[in-house]
């Protein structure tokens, strides 16, 4: 299958202090078209900052990013970003947040207020619309961020952390969108988590990274799908894969 996304011997260095601070040591990975990819791993081992450089916000020190074979070099609408911090626009309310990305690519106004009323339906925030950020809840601020990187269509999803400071209900119920909005659309979704159980449930595919974005397991997922949380947790195949993951997570230290 060929990659649509690609980092080769990525290295990516900050200077703190007149010192030089390494986060990422010659990565290289291929990101399958239409996947989805959960990458695993514990703070500090270098996810954000690669996703950071595979959106093209941050240039590396060197190695090459592509997409569909042309370097990245800066950000592009096919590839869709959403940080673990909220960036929605404080001054718009829902609905112009969502468009903003149609904005940016000249889609004209019609079009644009049809494509934010299905998203809105989509991740269930029908009658927000002329809510802000200050008025909404933080769930319904994910909802809300996860529209806004859907709106421009983009063929690529990088997702950092996306859900991990909501409750367990709360972040149950999005993973579940998530997956439903990828599984009618044939995007490809990268995902970093630091959590094994969620890995589990949304990847086709898990990458564990160490430190310094050291490829600790690359590993296809089996499990069928639809995945339910509550069955999964008592399937041997799981719990196999689960204490795997916990193994390698520990080499990683």
């Amino acid at each position: 299958m060929n990659s649509v996304l690609e980092v080769r011997e990525l290295n990516k260095q900050f200077v703190k202090d007149d010192m030089g601070i390494v986060a990422l040591r010659d990565l290289s990975l291929g990101i399958e078209e239409g996947c989805f990819i959960t990458v695993l791993g514990r703070s500090g081992c270098g996810k954000s900052t690669m996703l950071n450089v595979m959106s093209g916000l941050m240039s590396p020190t060197s190695g090459v990013v592509t997409f569909r074979d042309e370097p990245v070099s800066g950000p592009r609408t096919e590839v869709g970003y959403m940080t673990q911090s909220d960036t929605l626009m404080p001054w718009r309310d829902v609905r112009r947040n969502i468009e903003m990305p149609l904005e940016i690519k000249g889609v004209e106004a019609k079009a644009r207020r049809e494509r934010a009323t299905d998203l809105i339906e989509r991740v269930g925030l029908t009658g927000f619309e002329r809510h802000y950020p200050r008025e909404l809840s933080g769930g319904m601020r994910r909802r809300a961020s996860l529209a806004r990187m859907l709106a421009g269509d983009p063929e690529v999803l990088l997702l950092d952390e996306p859900f991990g400071a909501l409750d367990a209900q709360l972040r149950s119920v999005l993973q579940a969108e998530l997956l439903r909005l990828w599984q009618g659309s044939g995007q490809t979704v990268v995902f970093v988590t630091h959590d094994i159980e969620e890995a589990l449930l949304l990847g086709d595919r898990i990458v564990v990274l160490g430190r310094v974005g050291r490829v600790v397991l690359d590993k296809a997922i089996d499990l069928p799908r639809p995945r339910d949380a509550d069955e999964l947790r008592v399937d041997s195949r799981f719990v196999s894969l689960h204490k795997e993951m916990t193994a390698a997570l520990r080499e990683a230290q």
